[in-house]
């Protein structure tokens, strides 16, 4: 029978050090006798004060007071003096403080789950009332992102080893004891599951487990080619409308806790786009919002082509800021969120934390040449030529929107039906129209297929594509806001990744604007073309965590009314 579910243990496995570790640690950082702690914690067997805690009979903090007066109970009746700063307290914070998340094994219930794996946490664990149960709180949100299922002891009254709590996660897996392989570092918890007939892995050291895990499982786990970052199910994260004004409203998805970054997505896109980043924001601790812009998907669009002049788009994120009672975020954007974040950077500094654009470069307008007649030097915008007559390029990209997405939204790498275009500029426009000259059945695309293909579809078949060609429609009007601010600097921290293989907003597009950023941090990722996001997530995610934690600490809002 085939496996298709794996179960982590926390301590030990996905967290470590584990309990049995730090108990050790802890008996010798404070001079006492081997197992002096463990027999205190495990005296009484099924009830012991671990046992109790860990069927959610008593809390942390009555944890540490049985272990507390048992520790000086067992040192007076054994004739050992405890230190005079001894503290089961302070004992267990410093387990918290010191603990790190298994990465290597994190990433691997990464791979299982995409390669079609149930992936659970099964752990002893306790209710958590202690000073510092945030932690706990911050440590368990963060893993719910990354596995299907998390099944805590203390919620259900049985511990590990008890039988009943491994027939509970096969219940709630649907999943047979035959399919199922279970990680621990502890032997004891190990037997139970081998009687049912799972297979097990005892945990030492995470190669060794790796490579069991690999041999079990049938997936390659270990490190070869960076794993897609975990990415968040439309089905399965927060939905928010914000009223702009009437006849306006914006879709937005928010996840995490902290400082606000907003994400804005560009052309042909989705709020989805930001489906790897998303996740590794919120863990990284910032509080996410993902935009769907204005003309997209569950965002209003209005038939006025005026209302996707960038003005007018900036007006509307300054609405939605204040609705959801933000002062002032880090703004993100590709493609054409790109402009938007520059624009708002320029025109509502205030709004604006830190700002950040992959791909779109800054160029502040210039009013010796008109814009139209500027564009027209570049072939690689003819595209942008061709999207201004309403009606025409929507009826060609609405015709099949699953074959228009399909040719659009593609890797750089190598492809399965080599020869498609995958930029828009990447040759000049074909006559007739945008996709002549491509299959009426376009392969799969290496980054935008199967169920988030289909949400795209969905989407767009709810908004049609003339509210996001309309952002194209105000070349002039752009031009014309963006002169009155041509002498401006950006003054704000600001990021500008690039990317080697996009062939129409090029790295050499982005040169020189140091001049007018003053704050400007550069990265680039070469082998990578438009769809940043999508393409290459995992050194995305990496870049911006690193450019979000090194920015200056949010400053203290004022206390202008206590009201």
């Amino acid at each position: 029978m085939a496996r298709r579910a794996v179960l982590f243990d926390l301590g030990g496995v996905l967290f470590g050090p584990g309990l049995q570790h730090f108990l050790g640690s802890c008996e010798r950082d404070c001079a006492l006798p081997r197992n002096f702690l463990r027999k205190v914690l495990f005296a009484g067997g099924a009830d012991s004060p671990y046992a109790k805690a860990m069927r959610g009979q008593i809390t942390l903090s009555q944890l540490f007071s049985e272990m507390e007066e048992g520790c000086r109970q067992h040192a007076s009746a054994s004739g050992i003096t405890l230190p005079p700063t001894f503290s089961v307290t302070r004992a267990f914070k410093g387990m918290a403080a010191e603990g790190t998340v298994n990465a290597p094994l994190l990433r691997a219930a990464r791979v299982l789950r995409r390669n079609g794996f149930k992936t659970c946490i099964l752990t002893n664990n306790w209710v958590d009332d202690s000073a510092g149960r945030l932690f706990t709180a911050t440590l368990m949100n963060l893993l719910r992102r990354h596995f299907d299922l998390v099944i805590e002891s203390c919620r259900l009254g049985a511990r590990k080893p008890d039988p009943e709590i491994y027939a509970y996660a096969l219940d709630a897996l649907q999943a047979k004891p035959q399919e199922v392989i279970l990680l621990d570092d502890i032997g004891e918890n190990l037997k139970p599951a081998q009687e049912m007939g799972m297979a097990t892995v005892l945990v030492r050291d995470t190669e060794t487990v790796l490579k069991e895990l690999e041999e079990l499982s049938g997936v390659q786990a270990r490190r070869g080619e960076e794993p897609l970052p975990t990415a968040c199910d439309p089905s399965n994260v927060t939905h928010g409308y914000v009223p702009i004004r009437p006849g306006v409203q914006l879709h937005f998805v928010e996840m995490g806790h902290g400082p606000v970054v907003c994400l804005c997505h560009g052309f042909p896109e989705s709020w989805l786009s930001w489906r790897y980043q998303i996740p590794a924001l919120a863990d990284a601790g910032f509080r996410v919002i993902a935009l769907e812009m204005k003309g997209y998907g569950e965002s209003t669009a209005p038939p006025d082509v005026k209302e996707y002049s960038q003005e007018q788009i900036c007006k509307d994120l300054t609405v939605f800021l204040d609705k959801l009672g933000i002062p002032q975020a880090v703004l993100v954007g590709h493609d054409w969120g790109g402009a938007v974040v520059w624009n708002m950077a320029l025109f509502y500094p205030e709004r604006v934390r830190a700002v950040a654009s992959l791909n779109t470069p800054y160029r502040p307008a210039d009013p010796s040449v008109d814009i139209v007649e500027k564009m027209k030097t570049y072939p690689a915008f003819d595209y942008q030529f061709y999207f201004q007559e309403p009606g025409v390029a929507e009826a060609e990209l609405e015709k099949d929107i699953g074959r228009t997405l399909k040719v659009l939204i593609r890797s750089t790498r190598r492809e399965v039906g080599v020869g498609l275009r995958v930029d828009l500029g990447a040759v000049p426009l074909v006559a007739g129209g945008l996709l002549v000259g491509f299959p009426e059945n376009p392969p799969a695309s290496q980054i935008l297929h199967g169920p988030e293909l289909q949400y795209y579809i969905q989407r767009f078949e709810k908004s049609g594509f003339s509210g996001p060609l309309n952002w194209y429609r105000n070349m002039r009007p752009n031009w014309r806001w963006a002169l009155s601010a041509k002498d401006r600097k950006i003054t704000m921290p600001a990021l500008m990744v690039t990317a080697g293989k996009d062939v129409v907003l090029h790295p050499r597009m982005s040169r020189g604007m140091e001049e007018w950023i003053l704050q400007l941090h550069r990265e680039h990722i070469e082998e990578c073309g438009h769809w940043t996001q999508m393409e290459r997530p995992a050194a995305l995610n990496r870049i911006l965590v690193e450019w979000l934690e090194g920015l200056p600490p949010d400053t203290p809002l004022p206390k202008i009314s206590r009201l």
